[in-house]
């Protein structure tokens, strides 16, 4: 077996690596870029794994078994123990919804396909719902399974052409995998973070720094190697959410462990800081720490009816460090120990492994097919007649819900959906899956007072004339948006009243801004065409909204920041038009009642308007008709709304 040279600080620059992550997902915001720490484990990864296979490679004594064995004692066991240890709690604590998604997330994480399941249930790992996935963090251990099922054969297969051809073989690949991450990074940012291909050339940067360094001399300088420590706390410090990544971004953190692994010799000054007793400590339960951090903040932020404190998450931080500790101890070393490890027999690692496995995967797919045991919880009517939902077309409403539904087309069909076809005004309700939102409440209004109502919409499409678009651009979406654009601007004089409503919480940039009142501008330089805009609902947790729905609890905390952005387009677009006659702004108040003031966004029933803590659902949006028509006399305003 090939044996590199023990390096503490390498395991000094673990601790550089996990402690920031982990106060990335305790919400601390002096750590908003806290989340390259995974870069830094992956440089390392690459490295030390490059390493032992080179040397084995050399020396004859590659084993594609022995290597899998090493891997399964060095993931599986403390991967295994935290799993189990969330299942009690996932079980008393997920509603039937997180329940199904944490279940098959426990089949994902078995495959080592968690990166691809996360990315393709649109998990964005920057969004709010994504702190509440206890696994979400195992993407990265799927991103590193996945290199190694394939890095090692390649090398098996490549090396007798030569070590220096394998090498700048190695190089063009990652070359090619950088250039790939960096156009993704700005046209498909969610795939880009979570997929193999696009963090492949992070771990050939570590193997790259193998090829350099093993059968060579430690290259010593005090400069590079700070420079390099310089670089990754930087990319802690400076970057956040906002930032395109894992593209040139990247190069920072990745390129500034490269010069610790390549110049850090045990005399310079770095090496000395991280070979302290603390730095290599934690670096020595790092695994474990990454593992327990997650599953602790995520379910304390299930169970709390509000974001947890920062010293709520400090001490759970803490906690993951004992309870890392403790792993790594009992758990860890045993399996990995020599000359005697647990379960010395490779055949025996193998088929517990499976075992186990098997065993995850039974009860993940327990959980998916049995609905999230929904039996667990009464369902309220809402749910049990379908209306705690949005208003798609197999509801018999209108939303175009493009995106999610892969039998409709973009252009025309999308603009033949009428809630009501007789009347004797013409009526239009255009935007976003928040206009969407709305459909029940002006189907009701267009009923009772003979209203042909139009409805246009789909995905993260808000009134607009120009190029802006707030979903993935990837998106089926986009290209109907600019479709149902186009055609307002064409079509907007056919109707005596237009009802606007967008996700005004994205509409951030002035730019586009100024795109939304130009539509507005536009359509009353018609000179009869009247606008309404609807108010939108106050943002809330969803975790809150679901717990509510189930009676686990009735306080909705509201999305202060969600919120503040909203009011900013709203109070922007009364600024323009509070004189402007044509434009009518329905408030809250009349719509909503008072009980989003004082019971947090809950109906006369007590339930919440929304469903996802962005949008009111059906039922939430009759309720607001009702509310509406109760605190409003609204024969006197459809007739103000349609007078000319």
């Amino acid at each position: 077996m090939a044996v590199i040279r023990y390096r503490r600080e390498i395991d000094g620059l673990r601790a550089v690596a996990v402690l920031p992550v982990i106060l990335f997902h305790g919400g601390f915001q002096s750590f908003a870029g806290g989340y390259v720490g995974v870069d830094v484990f992956f440089v390392i990864s690459g490295y030390l794994i490059t390493s032992i296979l080179i040397r084995e490679l050399q020396q004859g004594t590659f084993s594609i078994l022995h290597f899998y064995e090493r891997r399964a004692r060095r993931i599986l066991p403390a991967l295994f123990v935290v799993m189990l240890a969330c299942l009690p709690f996932a079980y008393a604590w997920m509603v039937p919804s997180h329940l199904i998604g944490f279940a098959q997330s426990l089949v994902s994480v078995v495959l080592f396909v968690s990166n691809i399941f996360f990315w393709y249930q649109g998990e964005a790992y920057f969004a709010a719902d994504a702190e509440l996935q206890p696994l979400l963090h195992t993407w990265s251990l799927a991103v590193e399974e996945q290199y190694y099922l394939l890095f090692p054969v390649f090398l098996l297969l490549v090396w007798r052409f030569g070590r220096q051809r394998v090498f700048w073989s190695v190089v063009a690949i990652a070359a090619v995998s950088l250039l790939l991450a960096e156009w993704g990074s700005h046209n498909m940012p969610s795939a880009t973070f979570y997929l193999a291909p696009t963090r492949a050339w992070e771990l050939l940067a570590g193997s790259i720094c193998a090829f350099l360094t093993v059968g060579r001399p430690q290259r010593s300088s005090n400069v590079l190697s700070a420079i390099g420590l310089a670089m990754i706390v930087y990319a802690i410090l400076r970057f956040d959410a906002d930032t395109p990544f894992p593209g040139l971004y990247a190069l920072v953190p990745v390129v500034g462990t490269a010069l610790i692994i390549l110049f850090a010799a045990r005399d310079t000054w770095v090496a000395r800081l991280l070979s302290t007793r603390a730095f290599v400590g934690i670096g020595l339960i790092s695994y474990s720490a990454y593992l327990w951090h997650q599953p602790l903040f995520a379910f304390a932020r299930l169970r709390s009816p509000t974001e947890p404190d920062s010293y709520l998450i400090a001490a759970l931080a803490m906690a993951a460090l004992l309870l890392a500790w403790a792993t790594w101890h009992f758990v860890e070393q045993p399996f990995r120990r020599r000359p005697v490890p647990v379960l010395p027999a490779r055949r025996r690692v193998f088929a517990l492994s499976g075992a186990v496995g098997a065993a995850f995967v039974a009860i993940g797919l327990t959980g998916h097919f049995g609905e999230g045991l929904a039996w667990r919880f009464t369902k309220p009517a809402a749910m049990q007649d379908g209306t705690f939902d949005m208003p798609h077309l197999e509801r018999g409403f209108c939303f175009y819900s493009i995106n999610d539904n892969r039998s409709l087309p973009a252009g025309d069909e999308g603009l033949n959906c009428f809630l009501t076809t007789d009347g004797d005004a013409n009526v239009l309700l255009f935007g976003d899956s928040h206009a969407a939102q709305w459909e029940p409440f002006w189907q009701k209004a267009a009923r009772e007072h003979d209203l042909v109502l139009h409805s246009v919409n789909t995905n993260w499409c808000f009134p607009a004339f120009s190029d802006a678009f707030k979903g993935p651009i990837t998106s089926r979406a986009r290209e109907h948006c600019f479709h149902i654009r186009d055609w307002l601007r064409e079509n907007h004089r056919e109707y005596d009243v237009i009802i606007l409503a967008g996700g005004w919480e994205a509409v951030t940039m002035p730019s586009d801004q100024d795109s939304v009142l130009e539509v507005f501008d536009e359509i009353l330089g018609n000179g009869t065409t009247r606008i309404v805009v609807m108010p939108h609902p106050i943002p809330v947790r969803r975790v809150n909204v679901e717990r509510a729905v189930y009676g686990l609890g009735n306080s909705l905390e509201i999305d202060q920041k969600g919120l503040a952005r909203i009011q900013a387009v709203e109070e922007m677009l009364f600024r323009h038009y509070a004189d402007e006659d044509r434009v009518i702004f329905l408030d809250r108040e009349s719509v909503f009642g008072d009980h989003f003031a004082s019971a947090g966004m809950l109906t006369a029933d007590g339930l919440p308007y929304h469903f996802d803590g962005g949008h009111i659902s059906i039922y939430g949006s009759l309720a607001a008709w009702h509310n509406f028509v109760s605190s409003t006399d609204d024969q006197a305003f459809v007739e103000h709304l349609l007078r000319n």
